[in-house]
């Protein structure tokens, strides 16, 4: 059974204001649910308005059953999995112990964010920084694009422009009419510096770059640009290749 006070404190959880505010965050789906649970974030509800059998893939918390009325009360989606659950958002460390990190200059859709967190976890980058108005890592759609990667990459809300000139490491900054890729030269520390989705790498943060590069298509190509996240799946291959 769910309480009314459950009940408002998840609704509010929909809210960036107060994921925040009592330092969680939403997850839905049984599957996302149970890679959060084995990476190790801590979980303070769960519930299911699925029928429940004796035995559960969760050992750690049993899901609460409510209805579906119930489950479609608390829910972001407009078509509830009937799987919920709330986590503790996890701690971070600094992103200057890590070799290698992506930095994002004000990237804004959630679909976008969440494929780039699975694209460093799939390539080992452990560290992000960002904008402070880049999207939020705990918005629900980015949690559920993410498919658990918040829980292995931490996401790091910083003064990017700040942060950047304190950087002694080479800056690669992603750009239309920079080095290819194919010929990059990549060091064992550095920064990956991707741009907003509509107006590419602010030129406050541009200046920061030593080193441009860029993805060469065909030469009678009639896209202009590619997607960022597609964009950064393809550097970060090439970097990890050359590791």
């Amino acid at each position: 059974m769910i309480s009314n006070s459950e009940i408002k404190l998840i609704t509010g959880l929909h809210r960036k204001k107060y994921r925040s505010l009592h330092n969680l965050f939403i997850a839905e789906g049984e599957k996302l649910i149970g890679d959060l649970m084995d990476a190790g974030l801590k979980m303070t509800h769960f519930y299911t308005s699925k029928t429940l059998q004796k035995q559960t893939n969760f050992k750690a918390m049993a899901p609460t059953p409510i209805t579906e009325r119930q489950m479609q009360k608390i829910s972001v989606q407009k078509n509830p999995s009937g799987w919920l659950a709330v986590f503790k958002q996890p701690q971070r460390t600094s992103p200057n112990q890590a070799s290698w990190v992506l930095a994002l200059d004000d990237i804004q859709d959630p679909g976008n964010m969440g494929t780039i967190l699975r694209l460093c976890d799939w390539f080992g980058i452990t560290h992000l920084v960002c904008t402070q108005d880049t999207v939020e890592v705990f918005n629900p759609k980015v949690v559920q694009s993410s498919m658990g990667s918040i829980a292995r990459v931490q996401m790091h809300y910083v003064a990017l422009d700040q942060w950047l000139a304190q950087q002694s490491r080479p800056i690669f900054g992603a750009v239309l009419d920079g080095k290819p890729v194919g010929e990059v030269q990549w060091p064992d520390r550095g920064v990956l510096l991707m741009g907003n989705e509509g107006q590419g790498i602010r030129p406050e943060r541009a200046k920061f770059i030593t080193d441009h590069i860029s993805i060469t298509g065909a030469l009678d190509k009639g896209a202009e640009s590619l997607n960022v996240a597609m964009a950064t799946g393809i550097l970060l291959h090439q970097w990890h290749i050359n590791q």
